[in-house]
């Protein structure tokens, strides 16, 4: 699939935008990563809610530009792991 867009200063450019099932399947399981740690991260109190809202999106951007499809699914489960000990740690506190 190409992109086709007028920039400011008239010029047409064309970009290649393929993506394969693959990259299309780690792509949502990221973004399902990012929301799901943002839904925990509501639960935290209010003191720490908006420093781990930063570091959870701070953490995302970091690893944006990251190609390497065997570090990003590496990346998704200590991800996932991260937000596995913090769901249950606000648990063990009283946030529900």
């Amino acid at each position: 699939m190409f992109l086709v867009f007028v920039s400011g200063r008239g010029w047409i450019v064309s970009l290649s935008l393929s993506m394969d099932l693959q990259d299309f399947l780690i792509r949502a399981r990221v973004l399902r990563l990012y929301r799901q740690a943002l839904r925990i991260a509501g639960r935290a109190p209010s003191s720490a809610k908006a420093e781990l809202r930063q570091t959870i999106r701070q953490e995302m951007e970091n690893n944006r530009n990251c190609n390497d499809k065997q570090r990003i699914r590496f990346l998704i489960s200590e991800g996932l792991d991260k937000l596995k000990r913090l769901d249950e740690m606000l648990d063990m506190q009283g946030y529900r």
